[in-house]
């Protein structure tokens, strides 16, 4: 019993998990082979992606706000005793989150990364606990992720919600076109409708059969096409995964 306590001692840590205990891999690696070209738009690991980078936005947000809000106490009140905890707060809460978010990689992009290992404390008490937390660098490149990577989950969210609307919004086109001539006083969907310097009035409706099928068909092609672009986005997920989360 002794010998199995002190194990989890050494390879537990409190809000980081294990570290590098040997049941999990020394590199990251993939759970699942990603599909072809033209299968993808009809995986669920496509569909995984999609939930990764538009759940990606609030998981963000949550991320950065803790991070700049500890960052900014913790260095505010460094000419007080209570600057150094509150940094040392900010490290351990960065491998919390870190630690979730590996799990949303390994669940969503099918890429299992192993942790980090536990904060190594020297000195025994309260203040050893601080100033080893203060000197762990994968709970600093755990803060530095929910930086930059705020940016990254804006920019992957507008971008993952813009191309899979349009693709299928323009793909089922067919579908729905009678709403437009029945409801509305349009002749079908207007691409644009401007007035020139000659006030000569310039107005174009996707209405006709060949209209319809050009723009079905262009619609198909971009569903194909953001598969490509939402693996291109979650790709830089993973590198950042690896890069600042993992070992």
């Amino acid at each position: 019993m002794s010998s199995s306590g002190s194990t989890l001692g050494q390879g537990w840590d409190a809000v980081g998990g294990y570290g590098d205990d040997g049941a999990r891999p020394a590199r990251a690696r993939r759970t699942e082979e990603p599909p072809g070209f033209w299968r993808a738009p009809f995986s669920g690991h496509y569909y995984r992606e999609v939930g990764y980078a538009l759940t990606g936005l609030p998981v963000a947000i949550v991320g950065f706000v803790v991070a700049i809000v500890l960052f900014c106490l913790g260095v505010g009140t460094f000419v007080t005793v209570l600057g150094l905890p509150v940094l040392a707060a900010l490290t351990s809460t960065a491998r919390g989150l870190g630690r979730a978010e590996r799990a949303r990689v390994r669940g969503m992009l099918a890429l299992d990364v192993p942790g980090p290992a536990p904060v190594q404390q020297v000195r025994p008490g309260s203040w050893g606990s601080i100033t080893a937390r203060l000197a762990d660098g994968a709970g600093w490149k755990a803060a530095l992720y929910q930086l930059v990577m705020f940016p990254w989950a804006v920019f992957s969210f507008c971008l993952t919600l813009t191309f899979l609307l349009l693709g299928w919004a323009m793909a089922l086109y067919p579908l729905y076109h009678w709403v437009f001539p029945r409801y509305t006083s349009w002749h079908g969907y207007q691409l644009f409708d401007f007035t020139d310097s000659h006030h000569v009035r310039h107005a174009y409706y996707v209405e006709g059969t060949w209209q319809i099928a050009a723009f079905s068909a262009i619609g198909v092609l971009l569903i194909f096409l953001t598969a490509r672009l939402v693996r291109g986005l979650t790709n830089v997920n993973r590198a950042a995964t690896r890069g600042l989360l993992g070992r």
